[in-house]
């Protein structure tokens, strides 16, 4: 048999070999035939090499990989894998040889090779580690303890809850386990969707594996051997959803630069060596930048730093030194912005670029450690907080650099979990999805699994340290005892009652190792949808899939629904009228959809706008990367069933800004320039929401792409459009319109407030049929190939637009044979 490539009428790969390490080349060479630009993006971003060819916007991301050392990170953890499981290794080698075969001639399909003037490189075996690594560092979103403790330091701790979000950046996932007594077969089927950003080409690609040993179909990551996260060998099938857990942390270094070195403040009081070496990211179309690298015994620094040597007086002992910096006035963590065009303070890149890995839900609105519902305490809006206790950090220390080190599993332990890949592969039982998972790593997820005997398995698959509570809501002094890691979390498990499990990133059984997770009202539409009934069959699952309905909706409604009608203008009357009949679906023909979401995104810009929370618009000068976490307008906007709920906020009368938002939406003047209300983030912030789409938030600037207008005719689908990401881009997007809404289990994020264009979404559907893999079902949101221009490059859109599902097919003889000429 050798090695074969199939395709079915989608262009989907089927790959055959004669074993795993023959199938792992094959898989790698296909890849790189079909998705060559996608990879060598990829590449570049682990390495922090991307703005070499991409130019000055994708300064920061470098910066922050170098800073962050990730591809230091994969190359230890590959080191290890040789070490601790040669087999995996030498499967991994065989994988990134076979892309490097495949390269050449994918990079010769793909235009943007020669524009963007790049060669193809050569991948080392670390280069997928570096990958999944990259793709998953801002996956529990630890920026969002720099918001939490800005929030703290500015307006108190009892503010933290009613702001509680994961931030913009992140995404989440739908995942629900059917057992035998619901559906039709009498067979558990497994269904979801994992929201991420839409890219192009999509971040999943749908593939099949097969040897002697297995026979596997799934979703597969490019860049990546194997299939991880969503799979169906045949006899059992599995897939996740992320977990919410925290599992990342922020410390605040004290650091001083002498004649011999970087010195950092370790928790017993002694000053001791960090490593310390310099970098340069080339940029092309600007001049090259020079990065400072700097670790302590926490991880290593990715905000601030040591500065120049002078004199200071050491906290712990009250001495003059010398040798060290002295820069007291500076801001906690402040450090220069090196992407061209970005002033310190503004707040930059919002959630629609591209963050890769930065899963989540940013619509999580639980916080653990408040006491009853979030929102539910009385805000303390004073300056002055009663019992406000001083943020560590808040004030410079006279000659110690203000940095903060990021500590990360990976960092710690060498290990990226790619040693549970061909065991997975290889599971025949939900006994051994559950054995392979205990070797998993990251990112945390809540994985499903069902097989054809009757086996269930719903757990919490990853890493997450014990450690001190505070690291897990905040940034922590390094030089504080009680901060330090003291092993790992066991991995709780959850159970499938009444034939059915549900996950959509709210608290379950990930719930102790979390700090915020997503608002319930997808998981609650999603049960109640499938609870309506029993006989389930895979097509049914469509229809799940693309509920439209907006639970989070009613809060906003409610206020609304308050107002005296005979105070509105005719106009705003009429508004009104339309918003208390609406069904409260957002699909994309829906005018009360349109007219809410233009209500929504003026009370968010009001509320942003408000002398109340004013002293949240400007934040510190962190790294640009950091910025969409920091960006007042877009935690309003996602937080905003919070801040309309909770008993009180101080000084902000929510009756009036909603009624002038309804006001100010039936007048058509919302987002318009100079009508005063057309406020956000601060002054220039310039947030990117897809390629070739770029709004500017800021007093006397156009908000959005359009919202504000609530016409009878104007409907959500004409302001709510797909914003696919594109590396390279390739001018303005004239991309489709969408149903769905972020609340919804049809989820298509906008950023309320900001723009309608959602850059996220589901980056795939599947359904696992345990009765026959044959009936099966998946789509993605563009199609198999990452070549523009060919036959499967969007082919699958109109199906994932409709909702429609396209068959998994298994049977070889209904596939066409590839004339393998690689």
């Amino acid at each position: 048999m050798s090695s074969e490539i199939y395709r079915d009428a989608l262009g989907i790969p089927h790959l055959r070999a004669d074993g795993a390490r023959e199938l792992a080349h094959l898989q790698g060479r296909v890849t790189a035939a079909d998705r060559a630009w996608q990879l060598e993006v990829e590449r570049h971003r682990a390495q922090g090499t991307s703005a070499a060819f991409l130019g000055p916007d994708s300064v920061g991301w470098d910066c922050f990989v170098r800073r962050a050392r990730v591809a230091d990170t994969a190359r230890h953890c590959f080191t290890a894998l040789e070490e601790q499981d040669p087999e995996t290794a030498d499967w991994i080698r065989a994988y990134v040889d076979g892309v490097n075969a495949g390269l050449p001639r994918g990079a010769d399909r793909a235009p943007e090779f020669a524009a963007a003037r790049l060669e193809p490189g050569r991948w080392e075996p670390w280069t997928p580690l570096g990958v999944w690594l990259s793709t998953h560092i801002l996956f529990v979103g630890f920026p969002a303890k720099l918001w939490r403790e800005e929030v703290v330091r500015r307006l108190g701790a009892d503010a933290v809850g009613l702001f509680a979000t994961d931030g913009p950046g992140t995404v989440g996932s739908n995942g629900w386990l059917l057992t035998g007594e619901r559906t039709v077969t009498g067979r558990p089927v497994i269904a979801g969707d994992p929201h991420r950003f839409i890219e192009d080409p999509g971040v999943y690609q749908q593939i099949r594996l097969a040897c002697p040993e297995f026979d596997v179909v799934g979703l597969a990551v490019p860049g990546v051997p194997g299939i991880a996260h969503f799979a169906h060998t045949g006899t059992v099938a599995w897939a996740i959803t992320n977990a919410m857990a925290d599992y990342q942390d922020l410390y605040r270094e004290r650091l001083r630069r002498t004649p011999s070195g970087v010195e950092a403040l370790d928790p017993d009081g002694v000053w001791r060596p960090a490593s310390c070496h310099v970098e340069t990211v080339e940029v092309a179309g600007g001049e090259p930048v020079e990065v400072e690298v700097v670790e302590t015994r926490r991880g290593p620094v990715v905000i601030g730093g040591p500065r120049d040597p002078g004199t200071g007086t050491d906290p712990g002992t009250g001495e003059t030194v010398t040798g060290v910096a002295s820069d007291a006035d500076r801001s906690p963590g402040a450090q220069e912005v090196v992407a061209a065009g970005q002033s310190p303070g503004a707040q930059g890149v919002v959630a629609a670029g591209k963050f890769v890995g930065a899963e989540g839900s940013p619509g999580a609105r639980e916080f653990v450690g408040a006491e009853g519902p979030p929102g539910a305490r009385e805000f303390a809006g004073a300056e002055e907080p009663p019992g406000a206790e001083e943020f560590v950090g808040a004030e410079g220390v006279a000659g110690f650099a203000d940095a903060i080190s990021l500590r990360y599993p990976p960092r710690v332990t060498h290990d990226l979990g790619f040693g549970a890949l061909l065991p997975l592969l290889r599971a025949r039982r939900v006994a051994d999805v559950d054995r392979a998972l205990d070797r998993w790593a990251e990112p945390v997820n809540v994985v499903q699994a069902a097989d054809t005997e009757g086996g269930l398995l719903h757990r919490v698959a990853g890493k997450v340290p014990v450690r001190g509570a505070d690291n897990r809501t905040r940034v922590v002094p390094a030089w504080e005892p009680g901060h330090e890691w003291r092993g790992w979390h066991e991995m709780p498990r959850g159970t499938v009652d009444d034939g059915l499990a549900v996950m959509a990133n709210q608290r379950g059984p990930a719930s102790p190792l979390g700090t915020e997770f997503a608002a319930p009202h997808r998981a609650r539409r999603i049960r109640a949808l499938l609870t309506a009934r029993k006989g389930w069959s895979a097509p049914d699952m469509a229809a799940v899939h693309t509920d439209t309905h907006l639970a989070s909706a009613a809060p906003l409604l409610e206020r609304l629904a308050a107002l005296d009608e005979d105070t509105l203008s005719p106009r705003a009357a009429a508004v009104w009228a339309r918003l208390l009949s609406w069904d409260r679906h957002m699909d994309a023909d829906s005018t009360g959809a349109a007219a809410y979401a233009a209500v929504r995104g003026a009370v968010v810009r009001r509320l942003a706008a408000h002398p109340a929370l004013a002293c949240l618009t400007d934040p510190p000068a962190y790294p640009e990367v950091f910025r969409p976490w920091l960006s007042l307008t877009v935690r309003i906007g996602y937080a905003l069933e919070n801040l309309l709920t909770a008993r009180e906020l101080p000084g902000i009368d929510r009756a009036a800004i909603v009624q002038e938002a309804l006001e100010e939406t039936a007048a058509g003047t919302a987002g318009t320039p100079g009508t005063g209300t057309d406020v956000g983030a601060g002054t220039g912030t310039e947030v990117e929401v897809g390629t070739g789409t770029e709004v500017e938030v800021g007093a006397g600037t156009e908000v959005g792409a359009g919202p504000g207008t609530a016409t009878r005719d104007t409907t959500w689908g004409d302001t709510h459009r797909l914003a696919a990401w594109r590396a390279l881009p390739t001018g303005p997007n004239d991309e489709p319109a969408l149903s769905g809404d972020h609340d919804c289990v049809l989820c298509t994020s906008a950023v309320p407030g900001v723009t309608d264009l959602a850059a996220r979404g589901p980056a795939a559907r599947y359904v696992w049929d345990l009765a026959h893999r044959e009936d099966s079902l998946w789509v993605v949101p563009l199609g198999a190939s990452g070549v523009p221009g060919t036959p499967h490059h969007r082919d699958q859109l109109p199906l994932w637009l409709r909702g429609d599902l396209a068959p998994v097919v298994t049977d070889w003889d209904r596939l066409t044979k590839e004339n393998d000429d690689h």
